[in-house]
């Protein structure tokens, strides 16, 4: 399939044609997480009709959850090298095929292969290549359009819910997933709106590529058989993914990566436990889901307004902070969670981390691309969300056996207020060394020559000042025999 065409840009464009990526990768939004999370709907119907456990069944929804962060990288990759719009295309088809294919169900395990391993393969596919091309054509009101974006996951949940409730009850569970792989097809439809975009910064990497490229194909014409040649493609594929994933060695994406797995650990189990708890403390159902309607709905206005409110003047600089904040602000909500043990103070509680993870979730990708740039925003992403796949698999167990060995639900709470907080603690850690060095340096460098000049990244480099002053000094040593400056 030949590339797509790419537009010629200086800048990111902050509008025009960029909202319709924002279009685009809102609806991607809601074609992957809101029907993520409208799966658990079929929990009931896949219980009575195959006679199967909690447990078992509730294997469909981790296994698509986890195959979505989990192959994330492979989505970066075959948007890299192919373009963002085949990439998005294909894993429609795959998250379509898997849907239709779960319709012809006659086991669990054939669910966890179609709806769990297909499904979630085809929607990896989707979500980290979208999220990128926002963040490439955006950079004044990024944190804006993010935030209109990841919307799609809250709002997608809040009008897709009820629908699939009634597809269950008008073509039973294997009409609606025929409807909803129908549905998914969608995403062919967003695929076609990322049209590629060259930035500034970009214009050196693509030429790289196509010379590596075009000098393999011209040594696989000459020998295709020989050591030689086989050498000479694995150099150039090391050299492709040195390019491609040089951030890894960066240590604010260390710090960045090492925080996102405690953060990815505490923010799960709440979606999962908190209507098991309010049940616990007396809440009738009808409030139990009331307030799970709160977190949602909350947390599409955490999404906009935390974007919109990083995009002003006076806090744009500071999104890290903006960042660090929310995350451990939603740590010390978990940690006040046992002790509210009513509805007027479980409503309170909703609303609060609601807001705080929209807000959070807004910023993943703006702190990353301020880490790593744009050029290798679309693989980072794809790293960063590789990384909340094992902490989403196995914390809801955890936090299922703290509930079984305690008998109350205030360890594993605890557990997760604790680890979202050491999350926002550890990257505001790094940021503060980071910054002493910074001054360190500086005024080392005043101390040792007050010409020497500190740039922004903490690089030392002479002023021009000290740079004539050496011309000065290497004329006069040619024109004088013996001349020491020292």
């Amino acid at each position: 399939m030949a590339k797509a065409k790419r537009a010629r840009s200086t800048a990111p464009p902050d509008g025009g044609w960029g909202w319709m990526i924002v279009v685009g990768c809102f609806l991607v939004t809601i074609c992957t997480r809101a029907v993520t999370r409208c799966i658990s709907i079929f929990f009931v119907e896949f219980q009575t009709y195959f006679t199967q456990d909690y447990a078992q069944t509730a294997w469909i929804h981790s296994i698509v959850d986890c195959m979505t962060m989990l192959c994330a990288p492979l989505g970066s990759v075959v948007s890299n090298h192919l373009s963002c719009q085949v990439g998005i295309m294909l894993g429609g088809l795959l998250a379509s095929t898997g849907l239709i294919l779960g319709s012809f169900a006659t086991s669990l395990k054939h669910l966890y292969l179609t709806l769990g391993v297909v499904t979630g393969l085809g929607f990896a596919l989707c979500y980290s290549p979208a999220i990128a091309m926002v963040g490439k054509y955006f950079s004044r009101r990024k944190a804006l359009a993010y935030g209109i974006a990841m919307s799609g996951s809250g709002i997608g949940t809040f009008v897709l819910a009820p629908v699939v409730q009634l597809l269950i009850e008008q073509f039973s569970w294997r009409g609606a997933l025929l409807i909803l792989g129908g549905f998914v097809l969608n995403l062919c439809v967003c695929g076609a709106l990322m049209r590629p975009i060259t930035l500034k910064e970009d214009h050196t990497t693509p030429e790289q590529n196509h010379v590596c490229r075009t000098q393999t194909r011209d040594f696989k014409r000459v020998s295709p058989c020989t050591t030689l040649t086989n050498k000479w493609v694995q150099t150039c594929l090391c050299c492709s993914l040195q390019q491609e994933y040089s951030f890894l060695l960066m240590s604010d994406f260390v710090v960045l990566a090492v925080s996102v797995l405690f953060m990815a650990y505490g923010c799960s189990p709440l979606f999962v436990y908190l209507v098991p708890y309010a049940l616990s403390v007396g809440v009738s159902h009808q409030q139990a889901a009331f307030l799970m309607s709160i977190l949602g709905v909350i947390d599409i206005i955490g999404n906009i307004t935390f974007g919109w409110l990083t995009d002003r003047r006076c806090l744009k600089n500071y999104r890290y902070v903006c960042y660090l904040f929310a995350v451990g602000l939603d740590g010390l909500c978990y940690l006040c969670l046992p002790m509210l043990q009513s509805l007027p103070l479980l409503v309170p509680f909703s609303c609060t981390f609601g807001y705080f993870d929209g807000a959070y979730v807004t910023l993943i990708p703006v702190v990353t691309a301020e880490i790593v740039g744009t050029t290798s925003l679309s693989s980072a992403l794809g790293v960063v969300y590789f990384l909340h796949a094992v902490p989403y698999l196995v914390s809801p167990p955890i936090a299922g056996w703290l509930v079984d060995a305690t008998g109350s639900y205030t360890a594993a709470f605890l557990l997760c207020g604790f680890s979202m907080i050491f999350s926002s603690v550890l990257l505001g850690f790094a940021r503060l060394v980071k910054k002493m060095r910074k001054t360190q340096l500086r005024f080392l460098a005043k101390e040792s020559d007050p010409k020497l000049q500190l740039w922004t990244n903490g690089s030392v480099a002479y002023s021009v000042a000290r740079g004539l002053d050496q011309k000065d000094e290497g004329s006069v040593a040619m024109a004088v025999p013996g001349y020491n400056p020292t």
